[in-house]
């Protein structure tokens, strides 16, 4: 099934300058929110401790939350996992105690609502220091990710893909996390499993449309890079598009159904996923072609220039 004709005439190319100044301008959104803004980080990061709480019946969230607001616990964090019997509730550092089971007595004793008690199911304390190793963890994740994608595409494309692979990841990337910024929506753990995970979708529709650039420059002796670029995003923009639209439809299905503990991953990986796709179509072939790519970049080197000095 074919979305678009294999052979369909797009001229991408003509909107490189237009493409590549919009992905400018959004990359300095978000780095002008995270610069400004910060991230809203949750407890994962910034420590505090974690209630699961069990309800004999079904809870509205927003209702609990104010709830213990007026309890004392101005900065709690409701959440419903999986069904609204089942309760998460995460405390800033400021009102937890180190030991994690005294303030989950409080949280249950708070909690309790008029013909629907409160169990307590699990009751965490993550330290300030746990929380700082796990930000200081996530962030070499990243890089750890990013130098990975950089040696795989130079191993198997050349250096000027691989630049542009990882530029068009690093902006991907960078939008998805100023998103959050600017929103001021909490960063958690999930989140940056989310994050991860766009850096997959990015780099796989990248390394689909540079497989065919690549074999159309060794097939297309006397075309010109400009149209050769055009050939290989139109006969790979089916393909692009499909891929994102079936892994789209699974994230909405964590976004709606996954319960609201899943919310966050699934919104980075929906916003991932549309940028992504985006940039794999007007982001890394045009960087291509600004970084001068041409079917010479492709040939085979020779290994030692001396034993070709000693060829008759």
């Amino acid at each position: 099934m074919n979305l678009f004709p294999y052979d369909s005439k797009f001229d991408f190319m003509r909107l490189r300058r237009v493409s590549i100044g919009m992905a400018i301008a959004l990359l300095v959104v978000a780095i002008g929110g995270l610069a400004t803004r910060g991230l809203n980080f949750a407890l994962d990061f910034t420590g505090g401790t974690v209630v699961e709480l069990k309800f004999e019946k079904e809870v509205d969230v927003p209702a609990l939350r104010e709830h213990l607001e007026t309890a004392g616990f101005e900065s709690a964090v409701v959440q419903s996992i999986g069904t609204s019997k089942d309760i998460v509730v995460r405390l800033k550092p400021s009102e937890s105690r180190s030991d994690a089971t005294k303030t989950g007595d409080a949280v249950v004793d708070a909690a309790q609502l008029p013909g629907n008690t409160a169990k307590l199911t699990r009751s965490d304390f993550v330290g300030p220091q746990v929380g700082k190793e796990l930000a200081s963890q996530g962030v070499w994740a990243v890089i750890f990710v990013a130098i990975a994608f950089l040696v795989y595409i130079s191993v198997r494309f050349e250096k000027k893909f691989a630049a542009a692979a990882i530029l068009a990841t690093v902006h991907d990337v960078v939008i998805c996390v100023g998103y959050f910024a600017i929103t001021g929506k909490e960063f958690d753990l999930n989140v940056l499993a989310g994050i991860l995970s766009v850096m997959g979708y990015s780099i796989n529709d990248t390394i689909v449309v540079f497989d065919r650039v690549r074999e159309n420059f060794r097939s297309l002796h006397r075309i010109e890079p400009y149209e050769v670029l055009n050939r290989s995003v139109n006969q790979t923009l089916s393909r692009t598009i499909i891929t994102s639209f079936v892994a789209l439809l699974t994230v909405l299905a964590l976004y709606f159904f996954g319960g609201s503990a899943l919310k966050g991953m699934a919104e980075s990986q929906i916003i991932g996923i549309v940028i992504g796709t985006l940039s794999s179509i007007f982001v890394a072939c045009p960087l291509l072609l600004i970084l001068g790519t041409t079917r010479v970049d492709l040939l085979p080197r020779a290994k030692d220039d001396s034993d070709l000095a000693r060829r008759p």
